[in-house]
């Protein structure tokens, strides 16, 4: 496992990053398939592991705190996230000074410990003046309860230049890291945002990097949906969004890449994202070792230019610009 430090901190993220969202906690057998699943991550060098106050109710939270416990506390790096109602009250929600002081002792119950390392605001507010969100998030890592502080979803180039802003008229500790999400089907963030970053420092931490899925080559056109995959199941269904014949069809050009190359669709997927050095660490999930085991391979492969170019052509990507005339 190779590591990057987080934007212009000192922070070092492992490069393959284990994340929670997908987590499968309904019984005892599942938590401890989970349970082995974050194991075999840190003992294969991942030491970013992602999660958030509404993941399984909570419980996200107290199944990955209870499972690192047997870890040196200072060898590991553990995220949170807060935003999304924690009850019926209108004051249990959102970014205001209560809300994120109420949750971040919740987190820190939950997941046994004295502080968290990154702290997300994992969408925007626009109920709560942005002052009173990144002044609470500033004083929580002056008490100590954050180390580092960054956004999450729904936060525009424009907003995060102006919490930028904000923070520097204000005195406080800087933003360090936003999570996005990213990957070669939606790249939004190429526009402005990684631009943004790379001015002001802050790090990218991308979730959702293998589209759902959708990059790991299991879903091929014209054949039926893998059983047990996340597209039979998943109640969002972002993944069947995605399932286009235009977007299998440049799944199937990426795969015969990755062949050529001799790594997997996923790790070919990974390591285009870590192609940018602005990008600190890549977030995934994994629903048992192997995928996990085959997605750490994406740490120090890099993808020859050639190749590269060819992935290019086939995403067919272009930033937005605008001229006259």
């Amino acid at each position: 496992m190779e590591y990057r430090n987080m934007g212009r901190s000192g922070l070092k993220l492992s490069e393959v990053a284990l994340g929670s969202w997908m987590t499968d906690l309904k019984d005892t057998a599942a938590g401890a398939a989970a349970g082995d699943i974050i194991k075999q991550a840190y003992e294969n060098g991942v030491n970013f592991f992602d999660c958030a106050d509404a993941y399984s109710g909570g419980e996200a939270e107290r199944h990955l705190g209870a499972t690192l416990k047997q870890f040196s506390r200072s060898s590991y790096v553990i995220s949170s996230k807060v935003f999304f109602p924690s009850g019926p009250s209108v004051n249990e929600r959102g970014l205001s000074r209560k809300h994120i002081f109420h949750q971040i002792d919740n987190t820190l119950k939950n997941m046994q410990v004295d502080y968290v390392d990154l702290y997300f605001c994992h969408r925007f507010d626009p109920t709560t003046p942005m002052e009173e969100t990144l002044q609470a998030l500033s004083d929580l890592v002056a008490q100590g309860k954050i180390l580092y502080y960054g956004v999450s979803e729904e936060w525009s180039a424009a907003r995060i230049n102006k919490a930028v802003g904000i923070i520097k008229d204000m005195g406080l500790r800087p933003m360090s890291v936003i999570q996005p999400q990213y990957h070669m089907f939606d790249r939004y963030i190429e526009h402005e945002i990684v631009e943004v970053c790379e001015e002001h420092g802050i790090g990218i931490v991308p979730f959702s990097p293998l589209a759902q899925g959708l990059l790991t080559g299991k879903y091929r056109k014209g054949e039926p949906l893998p059983e047990g995959s996340r597209a039979t199941h998943q109640a969002d269904k972002q993944i069947n969004a995605l399932l286009t014949d235009e977007n299998l069809d440049k799944v199937h050009e990426l795969q015969l890449i990755a062949d050529e190359l001799g790594v997997s669709l996923s790790v070919l997927a990974l390591s285009w994202i870590l192609r940018r050095s602005i990008i600190s660490s890549v977030i995934t999930g994994a629903s048992s070792t192997r995928q996990l085991l085959g997605n750490v391979q994406a740490s120090g492969f890099t993808i020859p230019a050639d190749a590269l170019e060819r992935i290019e052509k086939i995403l067919g990507f272009a930033p937005f610009t605008r001229r006259v005339g």
